[in-house]
């Protein structure tokens, strides 16, 4: 098999509802597992997993796991001599055995560190960092990523992202627990920096600025060089990413002539003036205030804070809520309320999901409040894949490197099916970002 065709593995943990899978897929990896604890997002997963033409592979190879993340097992051993990977198996023709897998990724909660909340830290019992240390030690992957709020680079944090940082790769740090210093060892990792990456630098209409951190095996890396990506392109606008979705909501309407007609004009013309204008005067491009997912504990579904609905406001959108879809919105009788607003029509789940970078044919199970969560935890898939495409990057110029300098490649193993080359097709154009 030459370095370019072995397919690059991945293991995911907190998945959400696929924001970063569907860019890790995009990037090219193959993914192994997606562990998740929220059962509407599990669902999710699987829902489209299961119909996307271009995840066939997931649908063979790929456990979608329910559960919490520190009951997860990818590697049997005497205390745990069950593995949480059953498909992977077909794949491996055995059980994933440590140091194998090229990558292992997640985003972890953000709560423990976001500007939104407590900032409790390693305090908040949602910190799920111990277990990705845990996991790397498990797994000893090639590459490891991990996605977080930009709140954890505050200054705060800087004694637990130091910590962090000397468990992977050695050097200084502070215990949380006691604060006693200690010198680490490390894992064998050379860390690539947390970096700050803007959603908004990646085709996303929005203002989402997530911290990402990029470490990679040592003797993985060697001379290579990782890159962070940089920004790709022209900013692009609410108004933009939503117009044409904004037409279709409205179009029955229209067409139905009347007085209804009018109305529906009016509030189509009000939005498109409104966000246009923010498109072309407002110094960020006319792009979204950051998406707010919320959490089980508070209330339904709305766009976050005040401050957040004012900028809605400017873009001609009401944050009050989210939106029915038509069906569900003419069955309640709600359409007053979501598209005929003097502040505007409110998103829907779609509508907020194109706001998030997510391809439009990806669907969202659940009730409406649970599928906007799952929405507004996500990390934007644009960004995900262009993180997982730099790692990629790494990764196969390692492989040719090797492969350069005499070392063995890498032979299928008994059940492996090297991707032809429709299926890659298919994986560049189904993936969506």
């Amino acid at each position: 098999m030459a370095p370019s065709d072995r397919p690059l593995t991945s293991i995911e943990i907190c998945a959400g509802a696929g924001g970063q899978a569907i860019g890790l897929h995009h990037a090219g990896f193959k993914h192994l597992a997606l562990v998740e604890i929220d059962k509407h997002a599990v669902e999710t997963l699987e829902w489209n997993i299961e119909r996307r033409r271009n995840w066939s592979w997931e649908r063979q190879y790929c456990d979608v796991i329910s559960g919490d993340v520190n009951d997860f097992r990818p590697i049997p051993s005497g205390k745990h001599p069950e593995s949480g990977l059953k498909k992977a198996v077909k794949f491996l023709g055995r059980q994933l055995r440590r140091g194998e897998l090229d990558l292992l990724a997640g985003g972890v909660p953000c709560p423990p560190f976001s500007h939104a909340g407590k900032q409790l830290g390693k305090d908040d019992e949602r910190d799920l960092f111990p277990r990705m240390l845990e996991l790397v030690d498990e797994l000893h992957p090639k590459a490891v990523m991990i996605e977080n709020v930009r709140g954890i680079k505050d200054a705060k944090f800087v004694d637990y992202r130091t910590y962090i940082e000397a468990r992977i790769a050695g050097g200084r740090a502070k215990w949380p627990e006691t604060g006693l210093e200690e010198d680490f060892a490390g894992m064998g990792y050379e860390i690539c920096e947390w970096e700050v990456l803007e959603a908004s630098d990646f085709g996303v209409p929005q203002l989402r600025p997530r911290a990402v951190l990029v470490a990679i095996r040592k003797d993985v890396l060697g001379d290579i060089k990782f890159v962070w990506p940089t920004p790709a392109g022209d900013v692009c606008s609410v108004f933009h990413a939503l117009k044409e979705s904004m037409e279709k909501r409205y179009e029955p309407y229209l067409s139905a002539g009347g007085s209804i007609a009018k109305v529906a004009r009016e509030s189509l013309d009000r939005w498109v003036e409104n966000a246009s204008r923010a498109a072309l005067e407002k110094k960020d491009g006319g792009i979204a205030p950051t998406l707010v997912g919320g959490s089980k504990k508070h209330g339904g579904a709305d766009l976050g804070p005040s401050r957040a609905k004012a900028a809605w406001g400017t873009l001609g959108v009401s944050g009050m809520g989210v939106a029915n879809n038509h069906e569900i919105g003419e069955k309640k009788k709600s359409q007053g309320r979501d598209l005929f607003g003097p502040d505007g029509p409110m998103l829907t789940v779609e509508q907020a999901a194109i706001i998030q970078g997510f391809p439009t044919e990806w669907e969202f199970t659940g009730g409406k409040t649970a599928q906007y969560r799952q929405v507004g935890n996500a990390f934007p898939p644009p960004v995900a894949a262009a993180v997982g495409q730099a790692v990629a990057d790494v990764l196969r110029a390692a492989d040719e490197r090797d492969a350069m300098n005499g070392a063995p490649l890498q032979k299928p193993l008994p059940g492996q099916i090297v991707p032809a080359l429709p299926d890659s097709a298919d994986d560049r154009q189904g993936a969506g970002v």
